[in-house]
């Protein structure tokens, strides 16, 4: 349906391309006094940032860098604990054994007597 409307319009922006004339007049250039002076330098305007959004920033910024500080701190305490923990129940599971160890002994000798 489209196509058939502007089929008319198509015909008759040919038909005035096909009929102009093929020589045309040699045309002047010419630049303006305008257009060959340099352009000023103009430094880009910049939006202050206010007081509140700057110290607001500045809090966050501050908050998350202590708080970053603060949870590497933890960490590292909670590693170094958890590994003292650990050494002391190793320890403690060997007096436990050494401990076993001289009863079953004990035990061992009390039996033999009572025999």
């Amino acid at each position: 349906m489209a196509s058939r409307l502007f089929v008319p319009a198509v015909r008759t922006a040919s038909r005035s391309f096909i009929s102009r004339p093929t020589t045309t007049a040699p045309r002047a250039f010419q630049t303006s006094a305008v257009l060959r002076q340099e352009a000023p330098l103009v430094t880009p305007v910049r939006k202050p940032v206010g007081a509140f959004r700057g110290g607001l920033f500045g809090f966050l910024l501050g908050a998350t860098t202590a708080g970053a500080g603060m949870y590497y701190y933890v960490i590292d305490e909670y590693r170094v604990s958890n590994e003292l923990l650990t050494e002391d129940i190793y320890a403690l599971q060997a007096a436990v054994q050494r401990i076993e160890g001289f009863l079953r002994a004990l035990e061992e000798k009390v039996d033999s007597r009572k025999r």
